[in-house]
């Protein structure tokens, strides 16, 4: 190998593996990610059916060592402390304004029919500015309030990926007829915090298949005549 091989070599971004487990009544995209280099893993959003998350981490033959959630909902947060409690693993997430919902778990499944889901803190809150790490990978945190208050977006800046929960989806935004929900704060977090990072970022929401952010930003109708 060249020394200049050996410097492009050098220069290569971390790279990262996914898998998408549909969980939950809802089927929320629950996402096992890794570190390619170190095989390291994170759970993102364990809405439930635990078992099949654990079976994807087993057929990845990753290590998970923290659970990372995007906002409070049920279907984002149900599988969430039997998750931490089967691996031992601290959970991430989300900013401390979705506290009234991680505290009202068990509230929120009996009105969808799911048992088994219990409230929790996590290990950590998350807010603008701060930042994750998994492996080799580092994701920076941005606070997208108005699906929920505390929704917060996971970003790659290297990779040039975000996992962006329900703030935004392929062709649709996050609902906000939910308590705490703010249509206008929604459309702010996108266009003020989103957008403005690039067009070829591309990322996994939480329901239904992915996009980028150019796409949306041109396609979307939600955003339509929103950004000018």
């Amino acid at each position: 190998m060249t020394d200049e091989t050996q410097s492009k070599a050098a220069e290569k971004p971390p790279q990262a593996g996914a898998l998408i487990i549909p969980v939950s009544p809802f089927q929320q995209n629950c996402t096992l990610l890794w570190c390619e280099a170190t095989r390291r893993a994170t759970v993102i959003d364990p809405g439930g059916d635990v078992p099949n998350i654990l079976a994807a981490i087993e057929q990845a033959k990753v290590t998970v060592d923290r659970i990372w959630i995007t906002h409070g909902h049920i279907d984002h947060v149900g599988g969430a402390a039997e998750l931490r409690d089967t691996l031992k693993v601290p959970i991430e997430g989300p900013h401390p304004a979705d506290k009234y919902l991680l505290d009202h778990v068990v509230e929120s499944g009996a009105n969808f029919g799911m048992s088994g889901v219990r409230n929790f803190a996590p290990d950590r809150w998350l807010d603008e500015g701060e930042q994750v790490k998994v492996g080799e990978l580092t994701f920076d945190i941005y606070h997208c309030p108005g699906h929920s208050p505390g929704s917060v977006v996971f970003v790659n800046t290297d990779m040039r990926f975000a996992i962006v929960g329900d703030v935004l989806f392929n062709g649709s935004v996050g609902r906000t007829d939910l308590p705490g929900g703010d249509h206008a704060a929604l459309i702010r977090s996108i266009k003020d915090k989103l957008l403005p990072l690039g067009d070829d970022i591309s990322f996994i929401c939480g329901h239904g298949p992915g996009s980028n952010f150019g796409h949306e930003r041109r396609t979307n109708p939600f955003l339509d005549g929103e950004l000018g």
